[in-house]
Protein backbone atom coordinates (compact mmCIF):
# COMPACT_ATOMS: atom_id res chain seq x y z
CA UNK A 1 0.00 0.00 0.00
CA UNK A 2 1.42 3.34 -1.05
CA UNK A 3 1.19 6.33 1.30
CA UNK A 4 0.08 9.47 -0.43
CA UNK A 5 0.47 12.98 0.80
CA UNK A 6 -3.27 13.23 1.32
CA UNK A 7 -3.38 10.00 3.40
CA UNK A 8 -0.44 11.22 5.48
CA UNK A 9 -2.14 14.56 6.19
CA UNK A 10 -5.43 12.86 7.12
CA UNK A 11 -3.62 10.52 9.52
CA UNK A 12 -1.80 13.48 11.08
CA UNK A 13 -5.00 15.47 11.57
CA UNK A 14 -6.81 12.44 13.01
CA UNK A 15 -3.92 11.78 15.40
CA UNK A 16 -3.87 15.42 16.51
CA UNK A 17 -7.63 15.32 17.15
CA UNK A 18 -7.31 12.12 19.19
CA UNK A 19 -4.46 13.60 21.26
CA UNK A 20 -6.40 16.83 21.86
CA UNK A 21 -9.49 14.90 22.92
CA UNK A 22 -7.43 12.70 25.23
CA UNK A 23 -5.72 15.72 26.76
CA UNK A 24 -9.06 17.46 27.24
CA UNK A 25 -10.54 14.39 28.90
CA UNK A 26 -7.51 14.07 31.19
CA UNK A 27 -7.69 17.75 32.23
CA UNK A 28 -11.41 17.34 32.91
CA UNK A 29 -10.93 14.14 34.92
CA UNK A 30 -7.85 15.40 36.80
CA UNK A 31 -8.18 19.16 37.32
CA UNK A 32 -5.16 21.00 38.70
CA UNK A 33 -5.61 22.02 42.33
CA UNK A 34 -6.28 25.74 42.68
CA UNK A 35 -3.25 27.68 43.81
CA UNK A 36 -3.15 30.96 45.62
CA UNK A 37 -1.35 34.08 44.50
CA UNK A 38 2.43 34.10 44.84
CA UNK A 39 4.36 37.38 44.68
CA UNK A 40 8.06 36.85 44.17
CA UNK A 41 11.03 37.90 42.08
CA UNK A 42 10.25 39.99 39.02
CA UNK A 43 6.53 40.15 39.92
CA UNK A 44 7.41 41.83 43.24
CA UNK A 45 9.74 44.24 41.42
CA UNK A 46 6.90 45.03 38.98
CA UNK A 47 4.49 45.74 41.82
CA UNK A 48 7.07 47.92 43.60
CA UNK A 49 7.55 49.96 40.40
CA UNK A 50 3.80 50.25 39.86
CA UNK A 51 3.23 51.32 43.48
CA UNK A 52 5.93 53.99 43.14
CA UNK A 53 4.40 55.32 39.91
CA UNK A 54 0.79 55.38 41.13
CA UNK A 55 1.68 56.95 44.49
CA UNK A 56 4.43 59.26 43.21
CA UNK A 57 2.94 62.43 44.73
CA UNK A 58 1.92 60.80 48.01
CA UNK A 59 5.16 58.99 48.90
CA UNK A 60 7.72 60.50 51.28
CA UNK A 61 10.70 62.29 49.72
CA UNK A 62 13.43 60.73 51.88
CA UNK A 63 14.76 57.62 50.05
CA UNK A 64 14.65 55.33 53.12
CA UNK A 65 11.13 56.45 54.06
CA UNK A 66 10.03 56.11 50.44
CA UNK A 67 11.42 52.56 50.20
CA UNK A 68 9.66 51.58 53.46
CA UNK A 69 6.36 53.07 52.25
CA UNK A 70 6.60 51.22 48.93
CA UNK A 71 7.46 47.93 50.67
CA UNK A 72 4.58 48.34 53.15
CA UNK A 73 2.10 49.14 50.37
CA UNK A 74 3.32 46.19 48.29
CA UNK A 75 2.82 43.92 51.32
CA UNK A 76 -0.74 45.24 51.83
CA UNK A 77 -1.53 44.74 48.11
CA UNK A 78 -0.24 41.17 48.43
CA UNK A 79 -2.43 40.54 51.48
CA UNK A 80 -5.44 42.03 49.69
CA UNK A 81 -4.91 39.74 46.70
CA UNK A 82 -4.65 36.73 49.02
CA UNK A 83 -8.11 37.66 50.34
CA UNK A 84 -9.67 37.38 46.87
CA UNK A 85 -11.38 34.19 45.66
CA UNK A 86 -8.97 31.70 44.07
CA UNK A 87 -10.12 32.35 40.47
CA UNK A 88 -9.50 36.09 40.94
CA UNK A 89 -6.11 35.37 42.51
CA UNK A 90 -5.23 33.26 39.47
CA UNK A 91 -6.19 36.10 37.12
CA UNK A 92 -3.96 38.52 39.04
CA UNK A 93 -1.20 35.87 39.02
CA UNK A 94 -1.54 35.63 35.24
CA UNK A 95 -1.26 39.42 34.93
CA UNK A 96 1.91 39.52 37.04
CA UNK A 97 3.25 36.52 35.14
CA UNK A 98 2.95 38.51 31.92
CA UNK A 99 4.50 41.59 33.51
CA UNK A 100 7.42 39.50 34.77
CA UNK A 101 8.11 37.81 31.42
CA UNK A 102 10.66 39.85 29.46
CA UNK A 103 9.16 39.75 25.93
CA UNK A 104 5.62 40.30 27.24
CA UNK A 105 6.82 43.14 29.49
CA UNK A 106 8.49 44.86 26.53
CA UNK A 107 5.47 44.38 24.27
CA UNK A 108 2.76 45.33 26.79
CA UNK A 109 4.53 48.04 28.78
CA UNK A 110 7.56 49.23 26.82
CA UNK A 111 9.78 48.66 29.88
CA UNK A 112 12.98 47.25 28.30
CA UNK A 113 15.39 46.33 31.10
CA UNK A 114 13.36 44.79 33.90
CA UNK A 115 11.30 46.33 36.66
CA UNK A 116 14.15 46.97 39.09
CA UNK A 117 15.72 49.33 36.53
CA UNK A 118 12.43 50.88 35.39
CA UNK A 119 12.19 54.65 35.33
CA UNK A 120 9.17 55.96 37.26
CA UNK A 121 8.17 58.14 34.29
CA UNK A 122 8.21 55.11 31.96
CA UNK A 123 6.05 53.12 34.40
CA UNK A 124 3.63 56.04 34.71
CA UNK A 125 3.51 56.31 30.90
CA UNK A 126 2.63 52.61 30.45
CA UNK A 127 -0.03 52.90 33.15
CA UNK A 128 -1.52 55.92 31.37
CA UNK A 129 -1.46 53.99 28.08
CA UNK A 130 -3.31 51.10 29.71
CA UNK A 131 -5.82 53.48 31.33
CA UNK A 132 -7.03 54.72 27.94
CA UNK A 133 -6.14 51.71 25.76
CA UNK A 134 -8.57 50.58 23.08
CA UNK A 135 -8.49 47.01 24.45
CA UNK A 136 -10.82 46.68 27.40
CA UNK A 137 -8.62 43.93 28.86
CA UNK A 138 -5.75 46.38 29.39
CA UNK A 139 -8.12 49.04 30.75
CA UNK A 140 -9.44 46.46 33.22
CA UNK A 141 -5.89 45.46 34.21
CA UNK A 142 -5.04 49.12 34.82
CA UNK A 143 -8.17 49.62 36.93
CA UNK A 144 -7.35 46.54 39.01
CA UNK A 145 -3.76 47.66 39.63
CA UNK A 146 -4.86 51.22 40.39
CA UNK A 147 -7.59 50.15 42.82
CA UNK A 148 -5.37 47.58 44.57
CA UNK A 149 -2.57 50.10 45.10
CA UNK A 150 -4.76 53.00 46.24
CA UNK A 151 -6.85 50.70 48.42
CA UNK A 152 -3.71 49.36 50.08
CA UNK A 153 -2.27 52.85 50.56
CA UNK A 154 -5.40 54.39 52.05
CA UNK A 155 -6.17 51.37 54.21
CA UNK A 156 -3.41 52.69 56.47
CA UNK A 157 -4.90 55.13 59.01
CA UNK A 158 -1.82 57.37 58.76
CA UNK A 159 -2.85 58.32 55.21
CA UNK A 160 -6.47 59.22 55.93
CA UNK A 161 -5.78 62.91 56.61
CA UNK A 162 -4.57 63.39 53.04
CA UNK A 163 -8.08 62.64 51.73
CA UNK A 164 -10.01 64.19 54.60
CA UNK A 165 -11.32 60.87 55.91
CA UNK A 166 -11.97 61.16 59.65
CA UNK A 167 -12.02 57.42 60.17
CA UNK A 168 -14.86 55.02 60.95
CA UNK A 169 -17.82 56.39 62.82
CA UNK A 170 -17.76 55.80 66.54
CA UNK A 171 -20.91 54.45 68.11
CA UNK A 172 -22.58 56.73 70.56
CA UNK A 173 -22.89 55.01 73.90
Amino acid sequence: METTRRTFLKAGLLSAAVLAAGGGWYRHAHPAPPRGFVLDGEARAALDAIVAAILSGALPDAPADRARAIAATTARVHQTILGLPLPAQQEVQDLFGLLALGPARRLLTGIPDGWANANEADVAAFLQDWRVHRLSLLRTAYAALHDLVLGAWYSEPAHWDAIGYPGPLKELA
